[in-house]
């Protein structure tokens, strides 16, 4: 099992959920509204006068074969639109209740 979380900017996080969806991907924890900035490059969105733009987040643990799926499609969605500044992690899950 993995746990695979996903940040990227609002405008994003609709295209998520639903291929999210059409890949039967059911379980899943969202936050709307983030700020966050790139550790590589783009703009930082923190939701102010300068920086208007905000992130959105998901978690969700799946099977290690959906997870790897799923971060390939995450990835060519971030390079459609790089400037959006999607990123995705993975984890390893041990123990679940």
């Amino acid at each position: 099992m993995k746990a695979v979380f996903m940040s990227c900017n609002q405008s994003m996080f609709d295209s998520v959920l639903n291929m999210m969806k059409e890949m039967d991907i059911k379980g899943f924890t969202g936050w709307e509204e983030l700020i966050g900035a790139g550790s590589r490059d783009g703009e930082p969105h923190l939701g102010d006068h300068a920086w208007p733009a905000m992130n959105s987040a998901l978690i969700s643990v799946m099977e290690d074969k959906k997870a790897e799926e799923f971060l390939a499609r995450l990835k060519q969605m971030d390079e459609q639109s790089p400037e959006q500044g999607m990123r995705a992690f993975a984890w390893d899950v041990t123990q679940m209740i």
